[in-house]
């Protein structure tokens, strides 16, 4: 009896970890123009929130390495280097003009200034590597500067 209650409460536990993953991957989409913004009906491109939760999920893969079920795996990975390919993506294509008007809304001048510096790195790092997981994930991490 205790073991079909510990696998039920496995299968919901895994459930609401991809639910969460999915969360987090959904919301970076937003943020990186892929989603439109629910207020406006329009994509909006923000790169340091798109940065964060995907930072947020690279950290989650890190933290439960060797812990999770495959399936669990697979979807944070699979979320993850979508996520890490589309925002260096964006960040190419957005302009350093276009950029600047919607940082200040989120942070005075200085904000701007970082974006620039942001650019540049990642255009070096080619993400869709066949190198390793850890490689592959200081590259994507190094391009975003301090």
């Amino acid at each position: 009896m205790a073991e079909v209650q510990k696998t039920t409460l496995s299968g919901e536990m895994t459930q609401r970890f991809i639910e969460f993953v999915v969360m987090h991957a959904q919301n970076a989409a937003l943020f990186l123009g892929q989603i439109p913004n629910p207020k406006t009906g329009q994509g909006e491109v923000n790169l340091d929130l798109a940065r964060m939760f995907i930072d947020q999920l690279a950290m989650i893969q890190e933290k439960t390495r060797g812990n999770l079920t495959s399936e669990e795996a697979k979807v944070l990975s699979n979320a993850l280097s979508n996520l890490q390919i589309a925002y260096v993506e964006v960040a190419r294509e957005q302009p350093q003009g276009a950029a600047q008007p919607e940082q200040p809304q989120a942070a005075p001048a200085a904000e701007p200034t970082e974006e620039a510096s942001t650019t540049e790195p990642e255009s070096a790092a080619p993400i869709a590597s066949p190198e390793s997981e850890t490689e592959s994930r200081k590259k994507f991490t190094k391009s975003y500067g301090p």
